[in-house]
């Protein structure tokens, strides 16, 4: 995959890659992609020269000790500040997904003296969508798309990878009511998909210098489906972290 850039056409550069490969796409692939390349395609790139930040960016940049004008990005992609302390915030986004900074970083984005940062995608599984749709016109496949971020938990150190936004995958398994071995029925087991596989793909992503923003899991084509990374956000009244 080359660098991608404003405008690039993301499903053709996969399909493209693909082919360079030797191993074209199949139908029952899913493409776990890095979230990072669809932003940039996206054009979601903000210098923070050009920001002039809220006073309520101020007063968070001064309980957190960051950048007011990151902070001005954070508050603009958030609905709820659920916890803020020095070095960290924590926010719920407009479409529901709670992480750190509202997932705006600055890595991997080049070194030409601006002083950029990179926003999540607008509406990630709307990204997918349109991903799937292209590489199902280009390559003619049924392939499941999962837009993946490295994402903190509440209860357990380091970051895993996390699909953020997903088309044409089952995402929540909701096994509820199947028998275990035993025969004893199910009551509350419901399987984050999606997540499982934006984790397993991301050994390979990586989180650094790794240069392969997309991973082609093959061989779990029962997960493809119809789902959306949205189904796995849970209801604010049954989080207990709130």
């Amino acid at each position: 995959m080359p660098i991608v850039g404003p405008g690039d056409d993301i499903a053709g550069l996969i399909a493209a890659a693909a082919r360079d490969c030797g191993e074209p796409l199949a139908d029952g692939d899913i493409l776990v992609i890095a979230q990072k390349i669809v932003s940039k395609a996206e054009g979601r790139a903000v210098d923070l020269a050009d920001v002039e930040p809220s006073e309520a960016a101020i007063q968070l940049a001064a309980r957190c000790v960051k950048d007011p004008r990151l902070m001005h990005l954070v508050l603009d992609e958030s609905s709820e500040v659920l916890r803020a302390r020095p070095g960290v915030v924590i926010v719920a986004l407009h479409n529901g997904v709670v992480l750190a900074n509202a997932g705006i970083d600055r890595s991997n984005l080049g070194i030409d003296g601006e002083e950029r940062v990179l926003l999540l995608p607008a509406d990630p599984d709307a990204s997918a969508a349109a991903i799937r749709d292209g590489l199902s016109a280009l390559a003619g496949v049924n392939v499941g798309v999962v837009i993946a971020d490295s994402i903190g938990r509440a209860w357990r150190q380091g970051t895993i990878g996390t699909a953020i936004g997903a088309a044409g995958v089952v995402c929540l398994d909701d096994l509820r009511g199947r028998p275990d071995l035993f025969g004893r029925r199910l009551e509350t087991t419901q399987v984050g998909t999606a997540d499982e596989l934006a984790s397993a793909a991301s050994l390979l992503l990586g989180q650094a210098a790794e240069g392969t923003p997309v991973v082609v899991v093959r061989g779990a084509s029962s997960a493809i489906g119809d789902g959306r990374a949205s189904d796995l956000i849970r209801p604010v009244e049954l989080d207990m972290f709130r």
